[in-house]
């Protein structure tokens, strides 16, 4: 089996001034506030298809991984089988976290986070639910 990506979900981007952030991708680019979550500071925004979320944190100054600009990217697997998705990475040697329910471009199904070889983290998403 091999994963078939049928499109970028979204993209989550750390800024480190929300305000300045939300002008930029809504008067400039155009994408559209489509929820917040107040509790993480987030807010994700439709782009097209697809959605760009903004979560506040990021130190320009720091060298952690927490402090890169992304967050993580999710990708769109269509058809979703977990059962042969981990077993398809299991054969790759790629770690895996748990299955669970989280919010993408079309809503909210299953998903999987892993890392790439240099540590960027990819979420693998399923249809909602």
């Amino acid at each position: 089996m091999s994963l078939s990506i049928a499109r970028i979900d979204h993209v989550v981007l750390h800024v480190s001034e929300m305000d300045r952030a939300l002008d930029f991708y809504t008067n400039v680019l155009g994408c559209e506030i489509a929820r917040t979550v107040e509790s993480l500071g987030l807010v994700q925004m439709r782009a097209g298809a697809s959605m760009i979320d903004l979560v506040p944190g990021r130190d320009p100054d720091a060298s952690t991984p927490a402090a890169r600009n992304m967050d993580h990217f999710c990708v769109r697997v269509d058809p979703w089988d977990e059962t042969a998705i981990r077993g398809h990475l299991a054969a790759h040697g790629v770690a895996v976290g748990e299955t669970r329910t989280r919010v993408g471009a079309e809503g909210a199904g299953p998903s999987i986070y892993l890392n790439d070889p240099d540590g960027n983290v990819v979420e693998l998403k399923g249809p909602a639910t």
